[in-house]
């Protein structure tokens, strides 16, 4: 559990706890989508946003752990709203087929977070050949909002302070699948770095258009969750057991998400990166602030997603 830090301009800090930023909010008439629902920051995500009364439908790879997240939720919530449908964000036919699902269910779409990734595992290729981290961490492109609906969407990514690691250039493009050229931190550092680009991209394309919907990242904070599944089980056991003392816990690590999500301080607010449940634009690279590079990827996203 962190328990050091200052309050910035919201009132809040790293200390904070998702239930503590959202408390006294009504989320009713919301609906979100929450990816990798299933464990660490997106299942206390899950938990908070549905406390509040939104909708929250669980995009989830393995139906029995959504079913399972789902029933406990319910013994402490009886009144949340929950239900789960098939997604794994590794697979452009299954996040179609999510799409077209959920289109014909005529579910709403408010809130949008972005949330499921993978941490330094070893190189692989999703089921549409493109490197994996890069897959599931940006091309997570489902933009269905109500444009009807009188609430404001709003798109949360959630990105890392780890997008300082990034390769040199930012975005490899012309090697995204290149095995040789793979690095599992650079790779994780320029997955991160993606998403906050895609919030800033599309928040000046939906700024552009003149929809209510806001686009931003955040950076959950140093805390020890499954993320690092794929990397060695020993040391994976000494972050966590150290983590305890040292790093956020799951409540505080989901705090800066589920702010950004419903808090009306961030009403307007787009293209942003926060931090801590604040603002904190100033603390990223220069290639994070990059409009060009923005730009491009978001091209070159478009090209992968044909």
């Amino acid at each position: 559990m962190w328990i050091f830090g200052r309050k910035g301009t919201s009132g809040f800090s790293c200390c904070s706890t998702a239930e503590e930023v959202t408390q006294g909010i009504n989320g009713f008439g919301h609906t979100a989508i929450v990816t990798g629902a299933t464990s660490g920051i997106g299942m206390e995500t899950t938990r908070v946003l549905a406390l509040h009364g939104v909708h929250v439908i669980m995009a989830v790879r393995n139906r029995e752990n959504g079913k399972k997240i789902k029933e406990n939720i319910l013994k402490s919530i009886p009144n949340a709203k929950i239900d789960f449908m098939d997604l794994n964000l590794s697979s452009m036919e299954s996040i179609r087929k999510f799409a077209k699902e959920y289109n014909s269910a005529g579910h709403p779409l408010n809130l949008l977070i972005n949330n499921a990734g993978v941490m330094i595992p070893p190189f692989t290729l999703s089921q549409d050949k493109v490197e994996l981290q890069f897959a599931v961490n940006h091309l997570d492109t489902m933009k269905n909002i109500a444009k009807n609906s009188k609430n404001e969407g709003r798109i949360v990514n959630v990105a890392s302070a780890a997008h300082d690691f990034a390769y040199s250039q930012g975005i490899i493009f012309d090697k995204i699948n290149d095995k040789e050229s793979y690095h599992r931190f650079h790779a994780y550092g320029q997955s991160k770095l993606a998403n906050i680009l895609h919030a800033n991209e599309l928040a000046k394309r939906l700024k552009e258009e003149g929809v209510n919907i806001t686009a931003n990242s955040v950076h959950p904070g140093p805390i020890a969750t499954n993320i690092m599944r794929y990397d060695n089980p020993y040391f994976t056991g000494i972050v966590n057991w150290i983590g305890r003392y040292v790093l956020k816990n799951i409540e505080q690590g989901a705090s800066t998400t589920c702010y950004v999500t419903l808090h009306p301080q961030v009403k307007g607010v787009s293209g942003e990166y926060f931090s801590d449940n604040n603002i904190a634009t100033n603390k990223t690279t220069s290639l994070a602030k990059d409009s060009d590079l923005a730009k491009k990827l978001w091209e070159f996203s478009l090209d992968l997603t044909k």
